[in-house]
């Protein structure tokens, strides 16, 4: 994936500076392989297990990288219509794909059944009533989950933490077997499973565990009811290694370890990662232009800015620093590593001990595949940056960097 090779990083093999030099930065570098290589594990971890890994679009969401994974043989958890158009334009298969999220609308509710998506995740009964009339105006019936809120604390960062009763997400346990009872009275909709997540960037997967069997004890009195629920959809929220104090666990033991509760119960079990398929497998190279010192501060200036990486300003998250020609004979000081925006919050490291690394020279920030692009922004009318993927020895752009031009396309004056 990023190593040293003779005191320069590469992505298998590839060699980041001649990236960073012919694509300009900032700019985003994927590597193929890692990506693969994290579905794969998840897929393989399950084993004879009847099974669908979803990966869930809101992490990354470039064309490239759906691409690879729907050649993979991937299924897709969406939040947005949007989502679901760029999965279709990848090659994904609709019938593979659950949509997700709090706010549907009935023209993505219509699209969705349109294309023939295989579940919708249903958060509140208004949206259940929403889709049974979308369906029944377009004749078709539309398989649902309730998503439930266990009110379990998936122990992150408040801003990822979903599954707790002061969340906006889910129904509330406690209350969902009478949900699913009121939905039989919809003639267009079919309860085919239960749908939870309880948040991201999880290190310790017992609160998952948790959860899964309070979902399937829901699921046993849904189905002596009478029921037809066969599957149910844990989510994702596994973590990754952001920095070295990061012990995220492996997946194929998390997988064993919730397959085993579920394996006598004869359902087949969705899981839908994002981050940990696409999170390490990605860097932001970024260049710098100045260093800067203030009577109390010293600044590593580069071309990435907020705009381009938003969860150091967002999150307070952390990303490992690495110069694209590493010299461990260079003095080192402890800086903050800041972008052009006209923002005090536009940092993407503060206080970090870094090499004195000098204008015009490269730095990598690290763990970048996940919530990186997808999140970044035109603020300051800056062009978003380009997104390099790397595979089979070779790297190629799959997306252009974007132009002036591009920043007032469809405006008038």
């Amino acid at each position: 994936m990023f190593r040293y090779q003779n005191n320069r990083l590469d992505c298998d093999g590839v060699d980041l500076e001649q990236i960073a030099r012919e694509a300009g930065t900032p700019c985003y570098v994927y590597s193929a392989r890692a990506i693969l290589d994290a579905y794969r594990d998840y897929d393989a971890a399950f084993g004879s297990l009847p099974h669908m890994v979803c990966y869930a679009v809101k992490a990354n969401s470039t064309l490239a990288i759906l691409s690879l994974l729907a050649r993979a043989g991937s299924g897709f958890d969406i939040v947005s219509g949007g989502e679901l158009h760029r999965v279709l334009a990848a090659g994904g298969d609709p019938s593979r794909v659950v949509f997700s999220g709090v706010g549907k609308t009935a023209t993505e509710i219509e699209f969705a059944l349109e294309k023939g998506v295989g579940n919708f995740n249903s958060e509140s009964e208004g949206e259940l009533a929403l889709i049974d009339e979308v369906a029944g105006r377009m004749g078709k019936v539309a398989h649902f989950s309730l998503r439930v809120n266990p009110d379990v604390d998936a122990v992150t960062h408040p801003y990822i933490s979903t599954g707790l009763r002061d969340h906006k997400f889910g129904i509330d346990i406690e209350v969902a077997e009478a949900v699913y009872h009121r939905a039989r009275g919809f003639k267009h909709l079919r309860a085919s499973g239960v749908s939870c997540h309880i948040g991201s960037q999880i290190l310790d997967y017992a609160p998952i565990l948790e959860a899964a069997g309070k979902v399937l004890a829901l699921v046993s009195r849904l189905q002596s009811a009478g029921l037809p629920i066969d599957h149910v959809d844990l989510g994702g929220g596994l973590g990754i290694a952001y920095q070295a104090a990061d012990q995220p666990p492996a997946i194929q033991k998390f997988i064993a370890d919730l397959s085993a509760r579920i394996e006598e119960s004869g359902l087949r079990v969705m899981v839908e990662p994002g981050r940990s398929i696409v999170g390490n497998a990605g860097v932001l190279l970024t260049r710098v232009l100045y260093r800067k010192k203030s009577p109390s501060k010293e600044f590593v200036i580069v071309d990435a800015a907020m705009n381009d990486l938003i969860r150091p300003s967002l999150y307070e998250a952390h990303h490992e620093i690495m110069p694209l020609r590493h010299a461990p004979e260079l003095n080192r000081s402890v800086v903050d590593v800041v972008g052009p925006v006209c923002e005090s919050g536009d940092f993407l490291a503060l206080d970090r001990d870094l090499p004195d690394i000098q204008p015009g020279e490269y730095i990598a920030l690290g763990s970048a595949g996940a919530y990186g692009f997808v999140m970044a922004s035109n603020y300051n009318s800056r062009p978003r940056p380009a997104e390099v993927l790397v595979e089979n020895g070779t790297w190629r752009i799959v997306r252009r960097r974007e132009t002036y031009d591009d920043l007032i396309r469809g405006e008038s004056a």
